[in-house]
């Protein structure tokens, strides 16, 4: 968004050879180890290998793509100085670049070595960014030969147009710098995301993913500890460790947002008239709540007592929102469910997205619908329940996630700017304030107090997710989404750790303070 590159493509070369034809300029022909042996040594090869297609019966063998220019000029000074004059082929070519390395690379994603993108949103926005290839269309006659003063129409080549993001590279960095050092200090076996957006547009400022990889080398290891065992691991190992690499898991993977969640059910509640924020015993927790067949703990197993909505959400009390899911009822449930898209992908032109996965209605019973009230067995994105949460916050609408901001092509000198897209209108701007106030109190005097920052107006929801039933290998999820400022927020940010393994688990201790 402020013009910095992040993925340009630069001019380089590809060297061939014809190994019948390698000769100098007296017609003789080189001695192929001679010749082996220099290639081998300008682009850093194994002599065999080169030598072996010095040798080669073929009519073009390839020794080098994507060759910067330094190495170009050293082949060239080679071949002049020995007067080898034909056989050795320099091509222009280019090669795509990523001048930050790492920087948002989940989510830009990399080209193969035919500039074809291949992940991320070189592979998404692909059609855009390559543009298309010049042809002449003639006539030929049954033996293949062109006939003669037949029309010939030539379509011109057009290059691919540039895209402006959303992103800000140095909220990418700052997001990048401390979802790292939270992996690490936590131990999050299975790494973690971070989503920073404006509520108001939808445009998503960073959104990050740890661990990363290095865009210019994405078929390697990044960081050293993974390197070190690199060589040992079979194939098969190799190819599903690089692809999980590359997942953007903001919008690949679904989780279970636990007591984030929360504030969409009482978004829910609050829009309709179900109650309110501050009605005094509204709620009463004994530690524990029975629903059907089976009892539900609070994490609180001495119990929050009687409660307003307020102290609900600040004590982010599961009885009490089992109770309020309840009021709501399954029918109300869904209809707001879809209202605040969860079926459906966000549509955010970003690779991979996937939607939720929720029970289907007819089946969901009481211990289903006390269970999702407070954000369990079901899942989403990450960036499904930030667009969610936005909608509660920005007002009441449903805004669109945006990732690509403007579409320039230089050729023509025109720009396309992508619009802003309100889906639907969700909730009341008085639910979305009650929502801001509530959230403001969950920071000020609940269990998001890890997240308050001195001169700024935080307001947030901390979550704790237990494994899925059946998969406890897969281990707690430590999320914790915030709103700033609270009176008009302009940015909302959802961080999500996988499986902490450190000391702590909980959301509002592990990911608050991210």
């Amino acid at each position: 968004r402020n013009g910095k590159i992040l993925a340009k493509s630069a001019p380089v070369d590809t060297v061939t050879i014809n190994p019948t034809n390698i000769k100098y300029s007296n017609k003789k022909s080189v001695e192929p180890e001679k010749i082996a042996t220099a290639l081998a040594e300008i682009f850093e090869l194994e002599y065999e290998t080169v030598l072996e297609k010095v040798n080669s019966n073929n009519s073009v063998e390839t020794i080098a793509k994507k060759v910067e220019l330094d190495k170009i000029e050293k082949l060239k000074n080679y071949l002049s100085e020995n007067k080898i004059t034909s056989g050795v082929n320099i091509d222009e070519d280019s090669k795509r670049y990523y001048p930050f390395n790492n920087l948002a690379s989940s989510l830009i994603g990399f080209c193969g070595d035919d500039n074809e993108g291949l992940e991320g949103l070189e592979a998404k926005w692909n059609d855009v960014l390559a543009g298309t290839p010049g042809k002449i269309i003639t006539s030929k006659n049954s033996a293949g030969q062109e006939i003669p003063d037949s029309n010939q129409t030539y379509i011109a080549t057009e290059n691919g147009s540039d895209l402006v993001l959303t992103i800000d590279a140095t909220i990418q960095s700052i997001a990048e710098k401390y979802l790292k050092q939270a992996v690490i200090d936590n131990s999050c076996k299975r790494g973690g995301n971070v989503i920073v957006m404006n509520p108001n547009n939808g445009e998503i400022l960073a959104m990050a993913t740890y661990p990363d990889y290095d865009l210019n080398t994405p078929f390697e290891p990044y960081l050293e500890e993974d390197k070190a065992n690199w060589e040992g691991l079979p194939s098969s190992e190799k190819t599903i460790f690089i692809q999980n690499l590359w997942k953007n898991r903001a919008v690949t993977d679904g989780y279970e947002p636990g007591s984030t969640f929360k504030i969409l059910t009482a978004a829910i509640a609050l829009e309709e008239q179900l109650t309110d924020t501050s009605i005094a015993n509204d709620f009463v927790c004994t530690g524990s709540y029975k629903v059907a067949d089976r009892t539900i703990n609070c994490w609180k197993r001495s119990s929050h007592g009687t409660q307003t909505l307020t102290n609900a959400l600040a004590n982010s009390c599961n009885p009490a929102f089992i109770q309020l899911g309840q009021r709501i009822g399954v029918a109300k449930f869904y209809k707001y469910l879809d209202a605040f898209g969860l079926f459906d992908k966000t549509g955010a032109d970003i690779s991979g997205e996937v939607s939720g996965l929720f029970h289907n209605q007819s089946k969901v019973g009481q211990v289903e619908l006390a269970t999702m009230s407070f954000g369990q067995r079901f899942t989403i994105t990450p960036l499904q329940l930030i667009t969610a949460v936005s909608s509660t916050v920005n007002g009441g609408t449903l805004v669109k996630p945006k990732i690509v901001k403007q579409i320039v092509n230089n050729d023509i000198d025109y720009t396309t700017s992508i619009e802003t897209t309100e889906v639907r209108k969700v909730v009341s701007e008085q639910t979305s304030q009650k929502i801001r106030s509530m959230m403001k109190s969950v920071v000020a005097n609940g269990t998001g107090s890890s997240a308050q920052i001195e001169g700024y107006s935080i307001g947030g929801k901390s979550g704790t997710s237990e494994p899925p039933v059946g998969n406890k290998e897969a281990g707690y999820v430590a999320s914790f989404i915030a709103i700033t400022p609270c009176e008009n927020p302009q940015l909302i940010v959802l961080v999500t750790l996988y499986a902490p393994e450190g000391q702590l688990h909980q959301g509002g201790q592990v990911a608050g303070p991210v």
